[in-house]
């Protein structure tokens, strides 16, 4: 069922390929992004290469290292292709880049994911090649979109990246070139939504006041959520989350009875908000168009609000024990199951793995919107997405 790109074959050991080194990145690629950084060994690296550790170290100098190599050699088709892509020949630009989205479609993950472990010189490196990527994009918008101004050019070009990476975050499968045709049309339901005008920008709001609620169980997880969003789960300690909130590290035991406790409670409190507002679609709603139109509203002001969360569910899922774990999926899976089911009572003839595949491009888009802060600062961000929403899912 997954149209993930294949796993390279593993080659017969006390072989000599030529193209060892081209093996080793691939199977890191497909590794990293099954397992995660952190859950990966170089001893499993070498295994899935057919080589001895200490033969897998000719090739490359860690795993730090192989991370920048896939990271910045997954961006090099990319950069390659925006460099001579031309929006004004609409049709094949669009497929081109559906096609390059599944020719690398790890690509999304694993930036999102992973590049957080890079070391700090690494990580400014590839976040400057990732801009770099978005400006060239937006350059294209703006060919055909000249009106918009840079922001809102900006805007349209990585909700289209999302739209792109989207399909790193599923295995949901179709045949090659229906799959093409239709990431090429949701880019354009992208390329053609009409941005509200954001009018006089708003005045900046004046920093949080740092309110501390009164009960020191919210402030500690409140306080954890930023702090794992921040600097990641595996990087902050009970006594750095206490001394955040100004208590002896062991007083957090009285609240919670570990680390892994805090992350737990505040992912389950993100999935029971959406949840909250499946019911309230359900129970409000006019029509299925109605129902998915509040799902849209309630995600993007989730999101928005609660951006931290998003970071977490994105990148430190894989520190939950294994129930925890499947449950999350399974609550995930099934928030989306009740978007696509109002998809397709809106539009019976929709194929359903199409359907899901429209919905978690929406979600893509507003989750990328929130963890972004060059663009969730966009005036009107949230009636945007909306928009942009409506359009992915072909809404009247």
């Amino acid at each position: 069922m997954t149209a993930h790109t294949a796993a390279p074959a593993r080659p017969p050991r006390g072989t000599r390929p030529r193209n060892r080194r081209a093996l080793i990145l691939a199977a890191a690629a497909e590794l990293f992004h099954r397992r995660g950084y952190g859950q990966l060994t170089m001893g499993d690296l070498a295994d899935a290469v057919g080589i001895g550790p200490s033969a897998l170290y000719r090739h490359v100098d860690g795993k730090q290292h192989l991370l920048r190599e896939v990271l910045t050699g997954g961006l090099a088709p990319v950069r390659e292709l925006l460099t001579s892509l031309d929006l004004t020949e609409r049709t094949t630009a669009l497929r081109r880049l559906g096609s390059l989205a599944l020719d690398h479609r790890q690509l999304g993950l694993l930036w999102q994911r992973e590049a957080r472990h890079l070391c700090p010189e690494d990580r400014a490196a590839f976040r400057a090649e990732l801009h770099e990527v978005g400006a060239l994009l937006t350059r294209q918008v703006r060919t055909v979109r000249p009106a918009l101004d840079p922001a809102a050019a900006e805007l349209l070009a990585w909700a289209m990246i999302s739209v792109l990476t989207s399909v790193s975050f599923h295995r949901l499968d179709l045949p090659r070139a229906d799959y093409v045709d239709l990431l090429a049309e949701l880019c354009g339901a992208v390329l053609d939504t009409p941005l509200p005008d954001p009018g006089t920008p708003p005045p900046a709001r004046p920093e949080p006041a740092g309110l501390v609620p009164a009960a020191r169980r919210e402030a500690l997880l409140i306080q954890a959520v930023r702090m794992f969003a921040t600097h990641g789960y595996t990087e902050v300690g009970i006594e750095d989350i206490a001394a955040a909130v100004g208590i002896a590290g062991p007083s957090i035991y009285h609240h919670f009875p570990s680390k892994l406790d805090l992350l737990v409670t505040a992912l389950r409190r993100g999935a029971a908000v959406l949840l909250t507002d499946v019911a309230t679609a359900y129970r409000t709603a006019t029509d299925a168009t109605d129902g998915l139109r509040t799902l849209v509203r309630g995600y993007v002001g989730f999101t928005q609000t609660h951006h931290d969360l998003v970071d977490l569910l994105i990148t430190e899922v894989e520190h939950l024990p294994e129930d925890e774990r499947r449950d999350s999926r399974q609550t995930q899976h099934d928030y989306i199951s009740e978007w696509v089911h109002l998809l397709r009572a809106d539009r019976p003839g929709l194929d359903p793995t199409a359907a899901r595949v429209r919905v978690q491009a929406v979600l893509t888009v507003a989750n990328d919107a929130a963890r972004t802060p060059r663009i969730r600062a966009y005036p009107a961000l949230p009636a945007a997405l909306e928009g942009i929403a409506a359009h992915l899912l072909q809404l009247s």
